[in-house]
């Protein structure tokens, strides 16, 4: 479980069932202080205050646009991580499985581009370099030499399958706790 430090204002912040209330309702929404005081049923007024202090300790953040005249609430990362507590872990995951689909994605094409370059009858071409009288003259023939030059390892497919076995049980894994993060906790 990710450690959330919590200093003096936050205790005084949180110790109030109100702001308690105020924060489960901000859970995942950014709202005016309108749409809050019809879901808590509090006079405006007292709901700023409120929202001060909540803001003050850092559970809450307030939006403000230039030329707008509606200021919105929303949960900072530190009070949607005392609603959910597992939110790091979970970006953790969410990163590491993504890393693991890239790594079998680069995996696949390299596995893939080593069996391009060995073609039929065990042939391999190459285009010979330019020849020297001008710039833009190259010599068109291929050359071919018998043999597999190029051994085919099978180590990039065994890597892109790992991988993207790995992504697939990490995204599973990811989704789950993400689903059961979601339930409020305070």
């Amino acid at each position: 479980m990710s450690k959330i430090t919590l200093d003096v204002n936050s205790f005084k912040a949180l110790a109030s069932e109100t702001r308690l209330d105020i924060l489960r309702s901000l859970d995942g929404k950014k709202m005016t202080l309108q749409d809050i005081s019809k879901i808590t049923n509090l006079n405006k007024a007292t709901l700023h205050e409120h929202l001060t202090k909540l803001n003050e300790a850092g559970l809450v953040k307030r939006k403000e646009r230039e030329g707008h005249k509606w200021v919105y609430y929303k949960l900072s990362w530190k009070g949607s991580s005392l609603l959910h507590p597992d939110n790091t872990r979970i970006v953790v995951m969410f990163s590491a499985t993504f890393i693991a689909l890239i790594s079998g994605i680069y995996g696949l094409i390299n596995h893939l581009w080593q069996k391009a370059v060995v073609t039929r009858n065990n042939m391999v071409f190459w285009q010979k370099a330019p020849l020297s009288g001008g710039i833009n003259e190259t010599n068109d023939e291929l050359l071919t030499i018998p043999g597999p030059h190029i051994v085919e390892n099978p180590i990039f497919l065994y890597l892109a399958i790992g991988c993207i076995s790995v992504f697939a049980i990490l995204l599973v894994i990811s989704i789950l706790k993400y689903k059961k993060n979601k339930e409020k906790k305070l």
